[in-house]
């Protein structure tokens, strides 16, 4: 009997197309002797939809024309089974399902919000977990994670928007103390949005303003001098963690840009996700330097408690050989199978060990305690006071 798996995608997130193309590319590859799978998009607007159809990416070409093909659904727990069922006056169940695939990138899904959902609902679920998923998406709380043991980082400041405009010498002086140039962000997106490279001081405001039109928390970083952007992936849990070979990426502009990463010379075709991206594979780094960044890749992987896939992004000093954590993705554009392929692990193989990898996880979770059979609401009497519970003391 085949596993149904539900493969999650979409969402209200400025990397909502990005999601759609990782996600339309998993589903092509999982492995159709093993698992059904059952597509479930979420649109811009919050609503969920499933059906065949949306494996196709011609369909998001003009998804407001052929939505009425899908069927708009909910998804909850009925009788002990997870279900998709229909929405309206006359509700029934499409689909049942075993295991969630979210392949969800930025706000308000992969940021821990769609794997709190499915925690709360109770479905087992490829990938990291509610805090591992939101540590992953804030720039500064995964500094300050990353810095608790050491890993090396490069200098850094970060502030409020609203921060900004109350208190903005100080902020100004701060960013001046890390020295230009610097590269603005907005602390909690992805796939390079809303980043800009500062040279001069008479252009951090502009940049600053930029980055706050996408988010309330922004961070400033020093520009790392002869650098070279590398990455690699890392798959496992908290047990084990297995390094990809490290990539190379080749930027046309200051760092590598939403173009670079999702279109590239691809001429207008966005629908090979990272495949688009220049690359070396494997990095022109010396040997040493290469296997200090696959531990660093697999060490951070660890303490932020990562599941799953996960691509970890390096800064390169080139002329002092040192490595720079950037930061983690806790689900990477095309699940960064490209570079378990050069690790000679075919795509169908990556994904059949990342839903082995959630459902023994989940048999591991399952046998932990996490709430008690006594109730001790059954003796409270009332609320007077704290009598009921001096009841429940004696």
């Amino acid at each position: 009997m085949k596993v149904k798996v539900g493969v999650i995608f979409g969402g209200e997130t400025v990397e909502h197309e990005i999601s759609i193309i990782t996600a339309v590319q998993a589903m092509k590859y999982i492995d159709p002797e093993k698992y059904e799978i059952v597509p479930i998009y979420i649109s811009k607007d919050r609503i969920w939809y499933t059906g065949k159809m949306l494996m196709d990416i011609e369909v998001y070409k003009d998804f407001e024309h052929l939505k009425r093909y899908a069927k708009k659904v909910a998804f909850y727990k009925k009788n002990g089974t997870f279900v998709l069922q229909t929405v309206g006056m006359f509700k029934r169940v499409v689909e049942e399902l075993d295991i969630m695939f979210p392949i969800m990138h930025g706000n308000n899904t992969e940021d821990g919000s769609i794997q709190g959902y499915l925690e709360t609902v109770g479905i087992p679920y490829v990938g990291s977990k509610v805090l591992a998923s939101a540590i992953g998406q804030d720039k500064v709380i995964m500094k300050q994670v990353m810095s608790s043991i050491n890993l090396p980082i490069v200098p850094y400041t970060w502030f409020y928007d609203i921060n900004y405009y109350d208190e903005n010498e100080k902020i100004l002086n701060e960013i001046k103390e890390l020295g230009y140039p610097v590269i603005v962000k907005p602390a909690t997106l992805g796939s390079s949005v809303g980043i800009t490279v500062v040279k001069e001081e008479s252009k951090i405001d502009q940049a600053v303003r930029e980055a706050i039109k996408y988010d309330v928390k922004i961070i400033v970083e020093k520009v790392i001098e002869n650098l070279v952007e590398v990455n690699c992936s890392v798959l496992g849990n908290y047990k084990y963690q297995e390094a990809s070979v490290i990539e190379e990426v080749i930027s046309t502009e200051e760092f590598l840009t939403y173009t670079d990463k999702y279109i590239g010379k691809s001429k207008g075709d966005t629908t090979k996700g990272m495949v688009a991206t220049n690359r070396v594979i494997p990095a022109r780094i010396d040997n040493k330097l290469y296997k200090e960044i696959q531990e660093l890749a697999k060490e951070t992987f660890k303490v932020m408690n990562l599941s799953g896939v996960a691509r970890i992004d390096f800064l390169i000093d080139n002329k002092k050989k040192k490595a720079y954590v950037n930061e983690p993705n806790t689900i990477p554009g095309s699940l960064s199978f490209y570079l378990w392929e050069k690790t000679n692990k075919p795509y169908k193989k990556l994904l059949d060990e990342m839903l082995s990898i959630a459902i023994k996880d989940f048999k591991t979770k399952s046998k932990k305690i996490y709430s008690f059979d006594t109730n001790i609401l059954s003796n409270f009497n009332g609320l007077k006071g704290g009598k009921g519970l001096k009841g429940i003391k004696k």
